[in-house]
């Protein structure tokens, strides 16, 4: 949602718009691991210091099984954001002007512009970012290596991190090869579901 927002603001007419799309881009071109190391910086000695200084607990968001998760999801976000806003900059810029002309003289503006004008031709687009959001969230291990390495007490450890960690230093090279097979199959099964079911959606519009 966040990322639609964005690109529909990009796709606006405001200044500096060209750089404001390379700014927010940014953090697509930094590596996972880069973009890792320096919020666990933060994370663990800049926003506990801003909180001791407010009255808070100075203890850190990656030492807390209740708040870990929390720092890698806002991480992994923050990240993804880019490249998804770009697929929906490319999806508002197909819709032809023509639409948007006839929308107006029926007053079409606003909320209800969007809800059937853009939306409706921009669903393809949508449905891509879903199913490379749902990938991407459910494969995440290079932002749990560099913020906690599956900790604190293994609170945040992916699948694809407890497939590493098990099968390289554990011993179960066997074991989670095999579980690393069944986990593909699963994200493809799951991928292929998402696609037809945003297929029959846009078939209905």
């Amino acid at each position: 949602m966040l990322s639609l927002i964005l690109a529909l603001g990009l796709n606006s007419k405001i200044k500096f718009k060209s750089g404001l799309r390379g700014l927010y881009f940014i953090p697509n071109i930094l590596g996972a691991l880069v973009v890792g190391y320096i919020f666990n910086y933060f994370f663990t000695y800049i926003l506990p210091a801003v909180s001791e200084m407010m009255g808070g607990s100075r203890t850190s968001m990656l030492a807390s099984t209740k708040w870990a998760w929390v720092a890698i999801v806002a991480v992994c976000a923050w990240q993804s954001v880019a490249m998804n806003t770009i697929i929906y900059i490319s999806g508002i810029q197909t819709v032809p002007e023509d639409v948007y002309e006839a929308g107006a003289i029926d007053g079409a503006t606003g909320w209800y512009k969007f809800r059937t004008l853009t939306f409706p031709l921009i669903l393809p687009f949508f449905s891509i970012n879903m199913v490379l959001c749902m990938k991407n969230f459910l494969m995440v291990f290079d932002q749990i290596v560099a913020l906690t390495k599956g900790g604190p007490a293994q609170s945040t450890e992916s699948i694809s991190y407890l497939i590493y960690n098990n099968g390289m230093s554990g011993g179960q090279f066997g074991f989670q090869s095999a579980n690393a097979v069944v986990f593909f199959v699963l994200i493809v099964v799951l991928s292929v579901v998402q696609m037809t079911f945003s297929g029959k959606k846009e078939e209905q519009l």
